[in-house]
């Protein structure tokens, strides 16, 4: 059987873990648990893209909250979404000290200005590429930044889901 179809077997409550790893809403997870079986990976994520939308600021805030901040560890999350994290951001954790410090101070300015901190899908971007995205982002209007917020949480889901139903 394949990760999928043994996932689609399991009970609700274990079928939570995985998902929450994946992105941390509870109301996305039960949502996506609840609409079960998938044939494949693609009718799995379309469902998740549609639920995600149909969440509201409050689930997605939920999701973000799991998140370590661009450049930081992640130290509250599970094994798993910390393992991910760490991946995600690796080409972020190299460069020279002056662009962590950026990043770190306009984490802080970007999260005192939107009241969440900067999501960013970071897979295979530079650390200098987070700045310059967190830089062109940081003054957007809060509903405006939410959204892309989200999409990014979006994408990073997609990235997260395929991680753990293909290892």
């Amino acid at each position: 059987m394949t990760a999928l179809a043994d996932w689609n077997q399991l009970p609700a409550p274990e079928a939570l873990s995985p998902l929450l790893a994946c992105c941390g809403s509870r109301a996305f997870a039960d949502a996506l648990v609840s609409a079960r079986p998938f044939a494949d990976m693609d009718t799995l994520l379309a469902a998740a893209d549609k639920i995600w939308w149909s969440l509201g600021e409050s689930d997605w805030l939920e999701a973000f909250a799991c998140h370590p901040r661009i450049g930081e560890s992640a130290t509250n999350a599970s094994h798993q979404f910390s393992a991910w994290s760490t991946e995600e951001q690796s080409k972020a954790r190299t460069p020279v000290s002056s662009v962590l410090d950026s990043i770190s101070a306009k984490n802080r300015e970007y999260e005192a200005r939107h009241g969440f901190i900067y999501i960013v899908c970071a897979s295979g971007k530079s650390a200098d590429e987070l700045l310059a995205i967190l830089e062109r982002r940081i003054g957007n209007p809060t509903d405006q930044e939410i959204r892309e917020a989200a999409e990014q949480q979006r994408q990073i889901t997609h990235i997260r889901i395929r991680k753990w139903l293909t290892q």
